[in-house]
């Protein structure tokens, strides 16, 4: 897991708001990666066409951080994950549980990305 202060993180260079997590390099083609923003765990994943998602890493269903390992895939041309516990599915872009598996609607929180010069950079609010 990547560890990130958010307060102390190396600003050169990273806009306002944004935090810069790691390297471009660091992850893996629908691999999930977790990150550690605080007190917040994210998920980060790298698709085939070179964009990074980043999304909670806290299952709502199973209320365990997993999401980093679950299973990337598509459905009707959204990015998705499917959590490794009860096999949910959540569109990456927008959290959204598109196969809730008979369960009451949840989401899971997205986090804007971007990345500059190879570094994936995440917009970062401080969390109340």
């Amino acid at each position: 897991m990547t560890l990130v202060d958010p307060q102390t993180a190396d600003t050169a260079e990273v806009p306002d708001g944004w935090v810069r997590v790691c390297a471009v390099s660091d992850l893996e083609v629908e691999r999930g990666r977790a990150a550690l923003l605080g007190g917040t765990q994210i998920a980060l994943f790298l698709l085939h066409g070179g964009r990074v998602h980043a999304v909670s890493n806290f299952d709502p269903y199973s209320r365990a951080h997993v999401i980093s390992r679950g299973i990337v895939g598509t459905k009707q041309d959204a990015p998705t994950v499917a959590s490794p516990m009860y096999k949910q599915v959540f569109d990456l872009r927008t959290g959204s549980c598109l196969d809730t598996q008979g369960k009451e609607p949840a989401s899971l929180h997205v986090w804007p990305v971007a990345v500059s010069d190879g570094q994936v950079l995440v917009r970062w609010e401080a969390q109340s």
